[in-house]
């Protein structure tokens, strides 16, 4: 089962992050990963056990094994298949840095949903 990633292009933000992570993983020979665009296919949600506005809010992955991981811990994941970004997986792995960086990812994430839905970007 490959690795999914479940994530809102209707945001720019989120967009913008995915693609970005996306062409640094291919560059890698990192082919195998299915990127999952739920502003397009809103039913997606179903395959991660939440609900499409926590789809919306925050990026979450299926791991190759079925894991689902949600927000900052999503991102670590990918950074752990990307060569290059192995060593950012290993820092905001650190406990103080991890609890840090969930503090960060879901006041981040929160805000820009809120931002999102103002606009009606859905």
């Amino acid at each position: 089962m490959p690795t999914k990633v479940y994530y809102n292009s209707a945001c720019p933000v989120c967009r913008a992050g995915i693609k970005d992570q996306r062409l640094r993983m291919e560059k890698c020979g990192i082919t195998s990963v299915e990127w999952v665009d739920v502003h397009h296919y809103p039913d997606a949600a179903e395959d991660v056990k939440s609900s499409l506005e926590l789809v919306r809010e925050r990026l979450h992955v299926k791991d190759d094994q079925g894991g689902i991981k949600i927000g900052a811990d999503a991102f670590i994941h990918l950074w752990q298949q990307t060569p290059n970004q192995r060593w950012l997986a290993a820092l905001f792995q650190l406990p103080v840095i991890r609890s840090l960086a969930h503090l960060a990812y879901n006041g981040f994430a929160r805000l820009l949903y809120h931002w999102n839905r103002a606009l009606k970007h859905w």
